[in-house]
C-alpha cells in the first residue's frame, strides 16, 4: 500500500520571489508584499513551467521485508558489541582496538536508528532493545538467545564460537577476532543483498540506512583482510 505525501519536487529548480511596487501621493514607492512562484525545469529549448501547488509523489510505506530486515539485524548488530566488547582486555595490538571501537560505535548508533524507525512506524520492537533508542551503547547478549537471535542468520556466531573467541588471547585472540568480524560482517551483506533482492529497502529513511551498511561494512572488511595478512597464520 502506497501512501501520498506532499514534499517538494526534485524538479523545482527555484522559487523567485516577486515583488510589485506601488506609489502613494508623494510619489515614494512602497514595496508590495511577495509572491512565491515555484518553476518547473523543461527540456532544453522549451518554456519552464510555472507551478500553482506543491507536486505529489509517492513515499513507499514500510514492507514486511523492512521490518523482517530490522528485527534481524538489531541482535545481529548486538552480537557485533558483544565481540568488540572482548577486544581491551584479550588484544595484543594497538590497531585492532581502535577498530574495535570504530565497529562498536557505528553498529551503536545503527541500532538506536533502528529502533527509532520501528517506534516511528508505530511497528514492534524487539525484547530488549526498547531502550536503545534513549541513548545506550551497552552489549546485547545473543549467545544465550536473547533478543530472539535467529540461529541460521548469514554471519551470527554459534555460541561455542563465541566461547571460543572469549577463551583466546594475544595474538590468536587478534586473528580469531578479525577471521569471525569478517564473517559476521559478510553476513550482514547478505541480508542487504536478500532485502533488496525481495524489493525492500525502499522506504526513504530506512533506504538510507541500508546503504550505510552496505558501504561501511564492505569497508571494514577490507580493512580486515589488510590487518589479518599483517597478523600472518601464525
Amino acid at each position: 500500500m502506497q501512501v501520498r505525501h506532499v514534499l517538494p519536487s526534485t524538479l523545482v529548480l527555484s522559487v523567485a520571489l516577486l515583488t510589485g511596487c506601488s506609489g502613494d501621493e508623494t510619489g515614494e514607492v512602497a514595496p508590495t508584499s511577495p509572491t512565491a512562484r515555484l518553476l518547473q525545469g523543461a527540456a532544453p529549448g522549451e518554456a519552464n513551467q510555472t507551478l500553482t501547488a506543491m507536486p505529489e509523489i509517492d513515499v513507499p510505506e514500510p514492507t514486511e521485508a523492512d521490518v523482517e530486515f530490522v528485527h534481524m539485524m538489531l541482535p545481529h548488530h548486538a552480537q557485533a558489541l558483544e565481540m568488540t566488547a572482548l577486544v581491551p582486555s584479550r588484544t595484543s595490538r594497538e590497531d585492532v582496538p581502535l577498530f574495535a571501537e570504530r565497529i562498536e560505535l557505528s553498529q551503536a548508533d545503527e541500532i538506536e536508528l533502528m529502533v527509532r524507525w520501528l517506534q516511528t512506524h508505530d511497528l514492534p520492537v524487539p525484547a530488549g532493545f526498547d531502550a536503545s533508542a534513549q541513548g545506550g551503547h551497552e552489549a546485547h547478549s545473543t549467545h544465550t538467545g536473547g533478543h530472539g537471535a535467529h540461529v541460521d542468520m548469514p554471519g551470527l556466531l554459534t555460541p561455542e564460537q563465541l566461547e571460543q573467541l572469549a577463551a583466546a588471547e594475544g595474538e590468536a585472540f587478534d586473528r580469531l577476532f578479525l577471521e569471525f568480524m569478517h564473517y559476521h560482517h559478510d553476513g550482514a551483506l547478505q541480508m542487504v543483498q536478500d532485502l533488496r533482492d525481495r524489493g525492500g529497502g525502499q522506504e526513504p529513511e530506512l533506504a538510507m540506512l541500508v546503504n550505510h551498511i552496505d558501504s561501511d561494512q564492505r569497508i571494514e572488511m577490507d580493512r580486515m583482510e589488510s590487518m589479518l595478512a599483517e597478523i600472518g597464520s601464525g
